[in-house]
């Protein structure tokens, strides 16, 4: 994940979330078909040892959090949103818990996650590829980010 955040330019580093280490990748992006806006896109990744929906849900949350109190620039609704990919991956996964990440995205007032979900023991990665109306203009662009990030090799998506 570091390799591949790395090589999209989102200059991942490594934090300590209580006790946690989380890899942090960052990239903000600008385009004229997006009503002249800018996007701050955050993957915030963690391994840990089980994966259920609180798990999964509470995560989102802290990343959504963390996403827009760290973007800087113009306040979030200014011509300005934040996209996440709050990731966990883990060996032990409550298959509900990838039915809710693949199920929407979360939305908040100019932010929207899109969860994923890593099950390391069926090589599988779920997290939601759809176009929703709210943060329409956005959705191809984090679905080709989406796909780059998450498709690996031996893994399937879903």
């Amino acid at each position: 994940m570091e390799g591949r955040l790395a090589a999209d330019a989102c200059g991942p580093r490594w934090e300590d979330w209580s006790g946690t280490p989380v890899l942090v990748g960052r990239r903000a992006d600008f385009r004229l078909q997006w009503m002249e806006t800018r996007l701050h896109l955050f993957t915030i990744a963690a391994a840990v040892p089980e994966i259920t929906v609180a798990t999964i849900e509470t995560f989102t949350a802290q990343a959504l959090h963390y996403a827009k109190a760290n973007k800087g620039g113009l306040p979030v609704g200014m011509q300005t949103g934040v996209a996440v990919f709050p990731l966990l991956v883990g060996g032990r996964v409550d298959p509900a818990a990838t039915a809710w990440a693949v199920d929407r995205q979360r939305v908040q007032f100019a932010c929207a996650a899109r969860p994923v979900v890593a099950d390391a023991a069926q090589r599988r990665v779920g997290f939601f590829r759809g176009r929703p109306v709210i943060g329409r203009l956005y959705a191809s662009h984090l679905i080709d980010k989406g796909e780059r990030y998450f498709d690996c090799p031996g893994w399937t998506l879903g």
